[in-house]
């Protein structure tokens, strides 16, 4: 049986697929989408379902493919037959847009990464993953089952390992890729990193507005920031 999609739709105009970061609870991002769908057909995307009433039940370690290959589920669904989408992830949600444009570039007119934590593609990544893990997941964890489990617990205890070992390995087409760090990640790993990523994949590099929460703390100007970069690569045929 085929595992149930969940997202939300709202606005006008071509297909940007959001992928939010952590356990891909969407939490915070409405304001962002709001405004993106002035532009966009915005199509948020809860990988786990946490958003849609599956917070709290069991949730098995999660792999990279599985959920691109889910959001490319849902993009099959929302796009009509040849039509293309813009991907906007975060975090997280970067390396499953990063992912996405590796399995399935024909169905991608733009990918916009921001601050995917793939820093073992730093020279001294092993060791700035050991950091990132323990930093995130001390001690106090919240529950990731339950009645009091949280979407950082299910990220913590099912997400943020196997994501951090992710390394992308594919040529982008020219003009389909930007890796985004916040102005405020400066000098700070995941600032090197999507500078790495951009390097590496032959991808565009951009600042954006604040740092790894800047689509939360400066959700304005952070749409605003998207809109122009996916508005100045080519147009989607949705």
């Amino acid at each position: 049986m085929t595992e149930p999609l969940h997202y939300d739709v709202s606005g006008r105009g071509p297909v940007l697929l959001v992928l939010p970061g952590g356990a891909g609870h969407p939490m915070g991002l409405g304001p962002l989408t709001e405004r993106l769908a002035a532009h966009f057909t915005v199509v948020t995307y809860d990988p786990l379902g946490l958003a849609h009433g599956r917070l709290g039940l069991p949730v098995a370690g999660q792999r990279v493919a599985d959920w691109s290959e889910r959001a490319h589920r849902v993009l099959e669904a929302v796009l009509p037959e040849g039509g293309s989408a813009y991907v906007f992830g975060t975090s997280s949600g970067g390396i499953t847009a990063l992912d996405l444009l590796a399995r399935h570039p024909g169905r991608l007119a733009h990918v916009v990464a921001h601050e995917p934590p793939c820093v073992t593609v730093l020279p001294d990544g092993q060791e700035r993953r050991a950091e990132l893990i323990g930093q995130l997941d001390g001690p106090g964890r919240p529950p990731a089952e339950g009645e009091s489990a949280t979407p950082f617990g299910v990220f913590l205890a099912r997400v943020l390992r196997p994501f951090t070992s992710y390394v992308p390995a594919f040529t982008a087409a020219p003009g389909t890729l930007t890796l985004a760090a916040g102005a405020d990640s400066r000098d700070g790993v995941l600032h090197r990193t999507a500078v790495s990523l951009a390097g590496r994949l032959g991808g565009a590099f951009t600042e954006s507005p604040g740092g790894h929460l800047g689509t939360l703390d400066h959700p304005s100007a952070f749409a605003d920031l998207l809109a122009d970069t996916l508005r100045s690569s080519p147009q989607t045929s949705a």
